[in-house]
């Protein structure tokens, strides 16, 4: 499978992932923020949260889809993945005084650890997809050939 192809398919699982949640959230805001204030989160946090996420998990996924702005939208996934990732690991330790419940949508009835193994999967995605654009010659690179090497000199 050719590397395009493969960068393809990933950034658009991980579009999948960012647009559905994105849309949950706003589907049912109510809920949403509900459950944002039920986070152990300080309260500060969770006002600036709760418009930001969705509207930032769009925008990774047009970053995702806009060729020019794919490796943003890769570095964005990975740190919010990542955030994401620590967060659900927090959880799993017992570090806060309670356990939250976790996202809406159909993710909502995952256990932590199934969170847990859904983040570090999308977090590798947004890694490999880093890896596999930054290994690729700019679109604009002339293609070197053995034949051109040995052009004559005039």
């Amino acid at each position: 499978m050719k590397t395009t192809t493969v960068i393809s398919i990933l950034c658009s699982l991980l579009v999948f992932l960012f647009v559905y949640t994105a849309l949950s959230k706003l589907h049912d805001y109510r809920g949403y923020t509900t459950d944002m204030y039920n986070q152990p989160l300080p309260h500060w946090l969770t006002v600036v949260l709760i418009p930001v996420l969705p509207v930032a998990e769009l925008g990774i996924a047009a970053c995702l889809i806009t060729e020019r702005w794919r490796i943003t939208g890769l570095y964005l996934s990975l740190l919010v993945m990542l955030a994401f990732t620590l967060y659900t690991l927090l959880v799993l330790f017992h570090t806060f005084r309670y356990v939250p419940c976790s996202c809406g949508g159909m993710i909502k009835s995952l256990s932590w650890g199934a969170h847990l193994v859904l983040n570090l999967f999308f977090l590798l995605l947004s890694a490999a997809g880093i890896f596999l654009l930054k290994k690729q010659p700019p679109a604009d690179a002339i293609p070197f050939s053995r034949e051109q090497d040995y052009a004559e000199n005039l």
